[in-house]
């Protein structure tokens, strides 16, 4: 990952502390995660994954609390761990360990409570098939996105170089483009309405709780989208200026 800190820009792979709530938070998932597999068996996955028809009709109205600390795989928790310590680390040392924790919880429950409601809406409206309403969803990824997403608009101008495929943006960028990767390399057992969710509820919380701060409005969204296509109209035109040089100079040398 590529930062921007003073006069010169810096490179560094990963924070350069990890605060205790984070290594709390790691150590946590990960502990869970050998119990979910080792200990408690298929039990613990099926009664404390999301499911709709358990959450609204059989009355487990703690699974999405409980779903958030629950993988998959060991590449699943793998990878959520390290996109928290990637990030996570650094917009808790920005906020401090309470308001990061809460910010963390918050995303994380929101969009449980979202991916236990979808698939209703989904039913209802013809765009799923009833035998969504018994999908289990587990991870933390809502509250990973959430994460992502207060990264991202901390600090906006920061660049971020992804290991595979090497391309680098500026972190404003950060959700739609790992959003977009997860869209179109995954597999169809991924939640995208958790991912969704968690960035919609970590908007939401920032956004009414006043410390959201300019960048979460639409009208400064706007303009920076605004700001991007006049860069690239630029770019185009600069371009074509170039192309009409180089043929004019190629005319006079012949």
């Amino acid at each position: 990952m590529y930062g921007r800190g003073g006069q010169t820009p810096r490179f560094s792979i990963g924070p350069p502390i990890t605060p205790p709530v984070v290594k709390n938070l790691l150590i946590a998932i990960g502990v869970i995660f050998v119990a979910q597999y080792v200990i408690f068996g298929p039990g613990v996955t099926r009664d404390f994954s999301v499911q709709s028809v358990s959450v609204w009709q059989a009355g487990y109205f703690w699974q999405p609390f409980t779903y958030m600390w629950l993988h998959g795989s060991f590449g699943h928790v793998l990878l959520n761990g390290f996109v928290l310590w990637m990030f996570g680390s650094q917009v808790a040392m920005a906020w401090g360990a309470r308001r990061f924790l809460r910010f963390y919880l918050v995303c994380g429950v929101g969009a449980g409570f979202l991916i236990s409601l979808w698939p209703y809406v989904a039913v209802e409206l013809d765009m799923a098939s009833p035998l969504a309403l018994g999908v289990s969803t587990l991870g933390a990824s809502g509250a990973i996105y959430g994460v992502m997403l207060a990264y991202s608009l901390t600090w906006p101008d920061r660049t971020i170089m992804l290991i595979f495929p090497p391309v680098a943006f500026r972190a404003i960028w950060l959700i739609p483009i790992v959003f977009g990767m997860t869209l179109f390399m995954s597999g169809s057992n991924v939640s995208h309405v958790g991912h969704l969710g968690g960035v919609l509820v970590g908007w939401i919380y920032l956004r009414f709780s006043g410390k959201a701060g300019p960048l979460f409005s639409v009208k400064h969204l706007r303009y920076r989208w605004q700001r991007y296509r006049m860069r690239r109209n630029l770019r185009t035109v600069q371009t074509e200026d170039m192309k009409r040089r180089q043929r004019r100079n190629d005319r006079t040398i012949h």
